[in-house]
């Protein structure tokens, strides 16, 4: 067994993959996704494939529907309509730009 195989069989995806999908990016987008798979020792494909499922699953779970009673409604509207102020560590991040634009 490769190490790939390994990897795949570990991670649930042993599954035969019988379906393509391509994608136009630039080079410095090609490396920075070369850079962070590597970080994590995985090969570009695993990693692509591996965060596209994870964005997937999140975005389908944060549109489930729950339901709440009228009080509840109400302390949860009101919670969204008092957010936190952001910690100064956060603020300062903020000011900063992301490393692929730089």
């Amino acid at each position: 067994m490769t190490a790939s195989s390994a990897r795949a069989a570990r991670s649930g995806m042993a599954q035969k993959r019988d379906t393509t999908i391509n994608i136009r990016l630039t080079a410095r987008m090609r490396d920075l996704i070369d850079s962070a798979a590597s970080s994590v020792g995985k090969t570009r494909s695993e990693f692509i494939l591996e965060s596209a499922s994870r964005q997937a699953i999140d975005m389908l779970l944060d549109q489930r529907l729950f339901s709440l009673g009228e009080a509840e409604y109400a302390a949860f509207v009101s919670a969204l309509d008092r957010p936190p102020e952001p910690p100064a560590k956060l603020r300062a991040l903020f000011h900063q730009k992301a490393p692929w634009e730089q």
